[in-house]
């Protein structure tokens, strides 16, 4: 259920009183330069969906998520917002009614291109929509269109799903406990305090996630990545393009995947643990005796630090680079740029390939 609690004009400090909206609501946006509006929306999974904007998101009590909304620019009045059931989910839809929008906070020049349905609905499909991809919106920081924004402070109760898609601008979320999913085409996303569950997905723009308790699912297609004290079951970073930097990771699983960039990987507890760059340096450092080890480069150098107690059948191959072993090593085979023995007692598994570059093995504390 979706309650409109209270506007208030920013600009003129006039209040309004409104009154509750049914499922279905639709609120135009009073006609000022910029406004706050209040809505709290209830139900077991929220989505809420805005074209260009500030999104924060922090921890909130109760049982509904409220959600502050302040337009702005000069065709702010032209924006209103939506809301009702839609693919299962309860949501918050504020539509823009034209086809090349203008964000200034943009860098000049720039300009980011997605689909929108007419229900204001766009990105991923996981809801429940399929065929209707939606008509194509130009979103721009200069020029001729749609002068318009809306920034939101998003308050989570505790355990909340919530599904939150942006176009542009940024996003941040702090101090969340629930299952959160943050869809931004073209904004960067930074992340500190998160419980429960969280997944990144970015189509261009920098991620940075720190003091993460629970499973963490990041993809960007463009961006570096960056995350820190992460513990939970798995971790899961993909980036097309980019560098990805990881420290005090803590978790089942950890699998890092990156097109092109480089991989560094420090102060490590995982289970199983797979990194693969198709252009990049690798660097690992692991805490534990992990399970299962397979680092992935089509060229660039790996450098492999393990603890004294690890044990594993190793299998190193380089097209082009040496082999350096600290760590000691019953061999079965050993040639420059091929290595197949066994450390330790052999419990685990290590595999290296790397197309072109060296590989080097330490032993560390």
């Amino acid at each position: 259920m979706i309650t409109h609690q209270h506007a208030a004009a920013t600009s003129t400090g006039l209040g309004i009183a409104i009154a509750a909206i049914g499922l279905a609501a639709f609120t135009a946006l009073p006609a000022t330069a910029q406004r706050t509006q209040t809505y709290e929306i209830s139900g077991q999974e929220v989505s809420i969906y805005n074209l260009a904007g500030e999104v924060v998101v922090r921890a909130g009590g109760g049982s509904a998520v409220v959600v502050e909304l302040t337009s702005g620019g000069a065709d702010a009045s032209e924006l209103s917002v939506q809301t009702g059931p839609i693919g299962g989910a309860e949501t918050l839809r504020v539509i823009y009614p034209a086809d090349r929008i203008v964000y200034p906070d943009m860098s000049r020049g720039s300009r980011t291109e997605t689909r929108v349905r007419d229900d204001g609905t766009f990105g991923d499909t996981h809801g429940g929509w399929s065929g209707d991809r939606g008509d194509r919106i130009r979103i721009s920081g200069s020029g001729s269109g749609l002068e318009a924004y809306a920034d939101m402070v998003i308050s989570v109760p505790p355990g909340q799903r919530v599904n939150i898609y942006l176009a542009v601008g940024n996003a941040s979320l702090r101090n969340v406990d629930g299952d959160i999913r943050m869809d931004t085409q073209s904004a960067p996303v930074t992340a500190e305090g998160v419980r429960g569950s969280l997944v990144v997905d970015v189509g261009s723009g920098s991620v940075d996630v720190t003091d993460m308790d629970g499973d963490l699912n990041v993809d960007t297609g463009s961006g570096s990545v960056e995350v820190s004290g992460v513990s939970g079951g798995t971790t899961l970073i993909h980036t097309g393009s980019g560098s990805v930097t990881a420290y005090g990771i803590t978790s089942t699983e950890l699998n890092i995947d990156t097109g092109s960039g480089r991989i560094r990987a420090r102060d490590v507890a995982a289970d199983h643990i797979t990194l693969d760059t198709g252009s990049g340096s690798v660097e690992l450092e692991v805490l534990n005796d992990a399970d299962h080890i397979e680092i992935d480069t089509g060229s660039g150098s790996v450098t492999l630090t393990v603890p004294s107690s690890f044990g594993a059948r190793v299998e190193i191959d380089t097209g082009s680079g040496g082999i350096e072993m600290e760590m000691p090593i019953t061999m079965r085979r050993w040639q420059r740029d091929h290595v197949n023995g066994t450390i330790g007692d052999g419990s685990g598994r290590l595999i290296i390939d790397t197309g072109s570059g060296s590989v080097t093995v330490l032993q560390g504390r």
